[in-house]
């Protein structure tokens, strides 16, 4: 069974930078591609950012580029999402999926099959 923990939101300021962690577990990842999404209140649930497991590609949305960088770290079976000048707009729970390998071009939710329970990022001006 595949479980996936994110860790490392809180409050901040705009401008600042945050990083987030998804321990990942219960399987072999390697043919996975692993992905953050987010949802704000009031707001459907949306890409941000993917990875493949190999790390030979990354994927992300328009309103991060340059911001936002996705990796993660085979020994620790951890992918990280490293957010820069982040701003208001940037509010909202953070969640960690799983999906199959071609889900790293996918930005619909529902193409990948696991997902963490999430953790909230404040970002105040």
């Amino acid at each position: 069974q595949v479980h996936l923990v994110e860790s490392g939101g809180g409050l901040l300021q705009a401008g600042g930078s945050l990083r987030l962690s998804c321990a990942a577990s219960g399987r072999t990842f390697i043919t996975y591609t692993m992905g953050w999404f987010r949802q704000a209140p009031g707001k459907e649930r949306e890409f941000v950012a993917a990875i493949r497991w190999s790390g030979d590609s990354t994927n992300y949305a328009d309103s991060v580029k340059g911001r936002f960088t996705i990796s993660r770290d085979s020994a620790k079976n951890t992918v990280y999402l490293q957010m820069n000048s982040l701003n208001p707009g940037d509010t909202a729970v953070y969640y960690c999926a799983a999906g199959p390998y071609g889900s790293l071009w996918a930005t619909q939710s529902n193409k990948f099959d696991y997902w963490g329970q999430g953790t909230q990022v404040t970002v105040s001006s």
